[in-house]
């Protein structure tokens, strides 16, 4: 009985969930970018920043190796 009726909830459960699946019409948009700048055209402007940033660190690192 039990092995029975846990067969016709999983067919009825599986017959019942088809339709929703697929009466779906259209897949849903792409999503949008974010809003700012983004990374591909933001590339000069981060190597820019980064040859800085690494400049002020030897030019600091080497000046307090030499105030030592």
């Amino acid at each position: 009985m039990k092995n029975s009726l846990q067969k016709l909830i999983v067919i009825a459960v599986v017959l019942f969930n088809v339709p929703v699946v697929f009466s779906q019409s259209e897949p849903p948009p792409p999503p949008t970018p974010p809003p700012g700048l983004p990374i591909d055209t933001g590339v000069a402007v981060l190597l820019a920043g980064a040859l800085g940033l690494a400049f002020y660190y030897l030019k600091n690192s080497r000046t307090k190796k030499a105030s030592k």
